[in-house]
């Protein structure tokens, strides 16, 4: 009994101190818009519980553009610093020599997610990312207020304008003198691209760069789009919108201060918190259209999770990707932050539609999206995207005019893309 006692007990040591020595560290960037990193630590301390590993949260600038810069960097230098990357869904295409082929660890598992996103994702072949979660733009309003002041909701964005107009007049008149009428995302980053994109699709203007590779941002239409936006500044949005993100625009709707937001599934759960100002009194709808014979058209947004090629623990890093993309995980997700998921059947969830009854109701919203022109200009698309914000800052902030910003426009993203040929 002592023998077989002390061969039990080396053995239980031996095991310990194999599973000592295999335990690994694995480091992951997170975004921190609204709950992001909150959710992020979660699942990935869960993970790390499963299997006896941890997992360290790597803080990276919550603005894309720096994000994206800071990402670039350190790859560019081969570094480990970061085994697991958020990545927008803009940025496969940017990032992919860079990035491990996960085909052999999802097993197939990818056919459960949308597959215009693992498409997106997919590049020369390679799944060089796991879709996590899928965004598309949203019109959030005041259902108390359009009630009050007798207003239906807008189907046009001159609707829109006349609406977030009279209420915002006659709130401020109520005593309300921070109100405003509709707030967005002005910064000149890719948030401003996002929108200024909604613009142009939703009065028929094209996506800036076409799937053939045409430059066609150049057309009455597009300055149409870009004149309306421009008229909104210190009308009905505050002249600060200019340098507005996701988070300045939702903290000013959610202090109870704007008739209209534009925004991303994201902001729903956080506008329904315990504390929100105005728990309980806000819609969710598809953005405006353009006019009579326009559409309404949602950005597509999203992010991945990818595994650097450079990290030393591949298989580990990849089993985290696995775990944070999963049903289970995702559903925890749409149910604590309203994060969209990327798994189609999730959708028939009762759980998920009861959380957030606009993932039932604007489905098709998030299945045709208006993608932006990523994919066509491949490792070029930071490039036409910056060039795009900034002019359509530029237009915005009245230092340039619509027709004369886009001209100028077309003719640098002909020079970039070399005669249309990215």
């Amino acid at each position: 009994m002592k023998r077989l006692g002390f061969t039990a007990l080396a053995a239980a040591l031996l095991v310990g101190g194999m599973a000592a020595a295999q335990a690994a560290q694995i480091k992951i960037s997170c975004g921190a818009v609204g709950q992001e990193l909150e959710l992020c630590k979660s699942a990935a301390e869960a993970w790390g519980k499963k299997t006896g590993n941890e997992v360290q949260v790597v803080a990276t600038p919550t603005d894309a553009n720096e994000r994206l810069a800071l990402y670039q960097q350190i790859l560019s230098s081969q570094s480990d610093k970061i085994d697991v990357y958020q990545v927008d869904v803009v940025w496969p295409g940017l990032l992919a020599s860079h990035l491990l082929d996960l085909t052999p660890h999802a097993k197939g598992v990818q056919k459960q997610h949308f597959e215009s996103i693992v498409a997106n994702n997919t590049v020369g072949g390679k799944l060089v990312a796991m879709p996590w979660f899928t965004d598309a733009g949203l019109l959030y309003y005041r259902k108390d207020l359009l009630d009050k002041h007798k207003q239906k909701l807008p189907s046009t964005w001159d609707e829109l304008a006349q609406s977030a107009k009279l209420i915002q007049d006659a709130e401020r008149k109520s005593g309300n003198d921070k109100m405003w009428g509709y707030v967005w995302q002005g910064r000149a980053y890719e948030g401003l691209t996002c929108n200024a994109v909604e613009w142009l699709v939703s009065h028929g203007g094209g996506t800036i760069v076409e799937p053939n590779g045409k430059v066609s941002v150049n057309n009455p239409k597009a300055v149409k789009a870009l004149q309306t936006a421009a008229s909104w500044v210190g009308s009905i949005s505050p002249s600060a919108v200019l340098n507005y993100s996701e988070e300045e625009s939702r903290g000013v709707f959610q202090a109870g201060n704007a008739v209209y937001m534009r925004n991303w599934p994201y902001a729903w759960a956080l506008s329904q918190a315990p504390d929100s100002a105005i728990k309980g009194k806000v819609g969710v709808a598809v953005l405006p259209k353009g006019g009579a014979d326009g559409r309404s058209a949602a950005a597509l947004g999203g992010q991945q999770l990818a595994v650097s090629k450079y990290t030393k623990n591949a298989a580990l890093a990849a089993d985290l990707v696995m775990y944070m993309t999963s049903a289970e995980v995702q559903k925890q997700r749409a149910l604590k932050g309203s994060f969209n998921p990327t798994i189609g059947e999730l959708y028939k969830d009762k759980e998920i539609l009861a959380a957030n009854p606009f993932m039932g109701e604007l489905y098709s919203t998030f299945a045709n999206a208006a993608a932006r022109p990523a994919t066509v200009t491949g490792a070029r698309y930071n490039q036409v995207s910056n060039a795009f914000w900034n002019s359509v800052h530029e237009v915005l902030s009245g230092k340039a005019k619509p027709d004369v910003a886009l001209q100028q426009l077309e003719t640098n993203l002909g020079r970039t893309s070399r005669g249309g040929k990215w």
